[in-house]
């Protein structure tokens, strides 16, 4: 399966087109039907959405802040430059050894997130991804001089169960939603915005 969130205005934005031409490459090289992978963008316009089903693909129905579980199904998550709070949810909604090592996301660098906040508002906003930064393997995808804004800072990232488990357990006891009252940078939209 694949769920693909925020991957933008792909009728007016050449980067968004970019980004779809990779995904439906990477879905036929991957040998996921088209049906299988589902997107959700609040930014949609009915024209794409209709170009979207066309290409086979489905839309997810509600927006669901990228608290989307696998349930108990391998799952590539494709997010490329998704807002944090995204990936946060993502790693709440499988929080789990179990459901992690199920789950690739292709996506943000976490390793560039982490060195570009500071730990503390790392830990206070984004816990999840600070919790699990020893328990994923990241690596960058190769940088290409026409495609610089289209897929830098960009890394697959995979949680392998053996080091998942080396984590300690009580990084496991929190399971509380994650709610960003705090949040001054808060690159997400809402359900019902």
């Amino acid at each position: 399966r694949c769920v693909c969130y925020g991957l933008g205005r792909f009728g007016r934005c050449p980067a968004a087109r970019y980004q779809l031409a990779f995904l439906l490459l990477l879905l036929d090289e991957l040998r996921v039907p088209p049906a299988r992978c589902a997107l959700f963008d609040p930014a949609f316009s009915a024209r794409e959405a209709a170009a979207l089903r066309a290409l086979g693909l489905c839309l997810l129905p509600d927006n669901e802040e990228g608290k989307h579980g696998v349930e108990g199904s391998a799952t590539l998550f494709y997010m490329v430059h998704c807002g944090k709070a995204l990936y946060n949810n993502l790693l709440w909604r499988n929080w789990s050894p179990a459901a992690l090592s199920k789950l690739v996301i292709i996506g943000n660098s976490f390793r560039g997130i982490e060195e570009r906040l500071l730990s503390r508002i790392l830990e206070r906003d984004y816990g999840y991804i600070a919790k699990v930064l020893k328990g994923v393997k990241e690596v960058a995808l190769p940088s290409h001089p026409h495609y610089l804004d289209t897929f830098n800072d960009t890394s697959v990232h995979w949680f392998p169960l053996d080091k998942l488990l080396e984590l300690s357990p009580e990084v496991w006891d929190c399971v509380e939603e994650p709610m960003y009252q705090d949040c001054e940078d808060l690159e997400i939209i809402r359900k019902g915005e």
